[in-house]
């Protein structure tokens, strides 16, 4: 079953584990000693980014690392532009609403 990739940010741990793999790969091994919590912990969170392909494995040698995919956030991140666009038209349209209030009680 593919993971719905609202459902894998929503967690905090998960984020975490984005934002440190943003900056570079990390094993699962690594990841757990960074979060203080057991090698399957982190490997049910990874199981939920990796199904929604915002992190892909690597092999190197006899560990895996785990990448950042920035192209599936860049997905999400066009998605959300198009929300970012009406809110921005929106909050114009309120600073000029305000700015027209201000001057009329002058």
């Amino acid at each position: 079953m593919k993971q719905d990739i609202f459902q894998a940010i929503s967690d905090p741990t998960r984020r975490a584990i984005l934002t440190l793999i943003a900056i570079q790969a990390l094993t699962p091994n690594a990841m757990a000693e960074k979060f203080e919590m057991s090698r399957q912990g982190v490997s049910k969170h990874i199981k939920v980014l990796q199904e929604c392909e915002l992190i892909r494995p690597e092999q190197s040698g006899r560990e895996i690392y785990y990448h950042f995919n920035p192209k599936k956030m860049q997905e999400l991140d066009n998605w959300i532009a198009q929300f970012r666009k009406n809110w921005e038209t929106q909050f114009n349209q309120l600073d000029q609403v305000l700015s027209t209030l201000k001057k009329t009680e002058k």
